[in-house]
């Protein structure tokens, strides 16, 4: 009688699988040399046998049939089956007389009625093994879950701490998670160039491969970034250390939900081409080269316009007009920045009736997802319905608590913004310059709005902080803002 030799591991880890298959060959080989068994084949595979499809059993089962052997000799019956249709082909097997032997390294089995009988028990004990240890993994995800605990494998940015089992934030990558959100969020990328001024800035997942596009769309919808989990479409709360803000998290997802449907590419690309509308007709303001130079005009689409074409040297003079007046010289910014200082030190609001009302806000809304989860559990409400509402009253628990947390440094929230758009301001100069000259268009919408072509000139309304800033203010001017 011939036997095959069968093994089989099912682990994650490829190398804790050769390993073991080794190990399983070595103790039946001296099994089928003690017994004096001959052997026709050996058959190794490396993959779970707790559902139907494995190719190699297949092509083990489909040589017996043939005729190619009569027995099969494994570590155990698991080995074999896990699931009730490999195990029932076994046993079928068995009784059409194809397979008249089973032989195991941990388990006695005879051909007879009885033996058949137990060998369907082992089946059904691995079967119950298998799902028994399905639901304990089920139930512990839940209960990481419940406990604000990231049950997997940390996402990029957060490293798995094996001592605790909880995530922590990745020192090295971590900036880079913060910086992809900040230059999504200004609006000035695509996924595509996002993820190639990721690659070049070094951010790599944990195995140190470029991240895809996919890739970084996934990582800027994963609200793991400002402190919550998701879970099947659920909302938990992390206890993990947030990477990001809401608010930040917030203004991306603005920025995709924009980009849902594609714009049409052009097939000439200019430097102020979509930023203005006609003054006279209010349709947009195109550009085309003739004779060598670039022409600003009306496209005319409402009918006729009496708006005339303009050079892009007139136009780009004009635009750095406007930049000079919101550019502070150097002496000017360092006293602001000073002052700003000054400010801040003298700063002594007190915020803690605020906090009392966010404090009160947030008991409320605690109250209301403990009296959501008992409706749900009574079956008062579908399961839908309950994760929607869940989901809403958790992000506006996690709203006021940034709030909370924030309203210490009031002044600061106050005071920052006036900052950055002095620095901003200071640094403006350099679009005077050809070097900088593609990037004018962003810095244009950042100080403005409305840009409107009208009569050969530019026209526009200027921001809050800018709006002031074109009248070269004093800083008293801007603390009143």
């Amino acid at each position: 009688m011939k036997y095959f030799i069968y093994t089989r591991k099912s682990s994650e880890s490829e190398d804790r699988q050769i390993l073991s298959i080794e190990a399983q060959l070595r103790e039946l080989r001296d099994l089928a040399e003690k017994e004096q068994l001959e052997i026709a084949a050996s058959f190794e595979e490396a993959k779970t046998a707790k559902e139907p499809g494995r190719i190699v059993f297949a092509e083990m089962l489909a040589a017996v049939e043939r005729g190619e052997a009569q027995g099969i000799l494994s570590w155990h019956p698991d080995r074999l089956a896990r699931n009730s249709v490999d195990g029932g082909r076994i046993i079928h097997l068995l009784d059409t007389g194809a397979l008249k032997s089973l032989k195991f390294s941990s388990f006695w089995f005879e051909s007879t009625p009885q033996g058949k009988f137990m060998l369907n028990i082992a089946f059904g004990q691995s079967k119950y093994y298998v799902d028994n240890l399905s639901e304990n993994v089920k139930r512990g995800i839940r209960q990481k879950l419940r406990c604000g605990e990231w049950p997997a494998l940390a996402p990029v940015g957060y490293i798995n701490n094996l001592k605790t089992k909880l995530i922590e934030v990745d020192s090295e990558r971590a900036s880079l998670i913060r910086k992809a959100f900040k230059l999504f969020a200004s609006g000035d990328h695509s996924l595509r160039t996002l993820a190639k001024a990721l690659k070049e800035i070094g951010l790599r997942s944990h195995k140190e491969n470029v991240l895809s596009i996919s890739s970084v769309h996934r990582m800027l919808q994963n609200p793991v970034y400002y402190g919550m989990i998701t879970r099947k479409g659920e909302l938990y709360e992390g206890t993990h250390e947030p990477i990001i803000s809401k608010n930040l998290f917030d203004e991306v997802q603005m920025v995709i939900a924009g980009r849902a449907r594609k714009k049409r590419k052009r097939k000439h690309e200019y430097l102020f081409s979509g930023c203005m509308t006609c003054g006279c007709c209010a349709c947009a303001i195109t550009a085309e080269r003739q004779k060598g130079y670039i022409y600003y005009r009306c496209t005319k689409k409402k009918g006729k316009c009496d708006e005339k074409y303009l050079r892009e040297e007139t136009l780009l003079e004009q635009v750095r007009d406007i930049v000079e007046q919101v550019t502070l010289p150097d002496d000017w910014a360092e006293n602001m920045l000073i002052e700003l200082d000054r400010e801040k030190k003298l700063s002594t609001s007190d915020h803690w009736s605020t906090v009392r009302s966010l404090e009160s806000e947030k008991v409320i809304i605690e109250a209301k997802l403990d009296t959501l989860l008992d409706l749900h559990l009574e079956a008062g409400i579908d399961r839908t319905a309950y994760v929607q509402k869940k989901n809403a009253l958790l992000n506006r628990k996690h709203d006021i608590e940034q709030k909370i947390t924030k309203s210490a440094h009031k002044g600061d929230d106050r005071l920052e913004p006036i900052r950055e758009l002095i620095i901003s301001s200071q640094d403006a100069k350099k679009y005077l310059s050809d070097s900088h000259k593609q990037e004018l268009p962003t810095f244009l919408k950042k100080i403005g709005s409305n840009w409107i072509l009208q009569d050969k000139t530019v026209r526009y309304e200027a921001r809050k902080g800018w709006r002031v800033l074109r009248q070269r203010p004093k800083c008293s001017d801007w603390l009143s803002m």
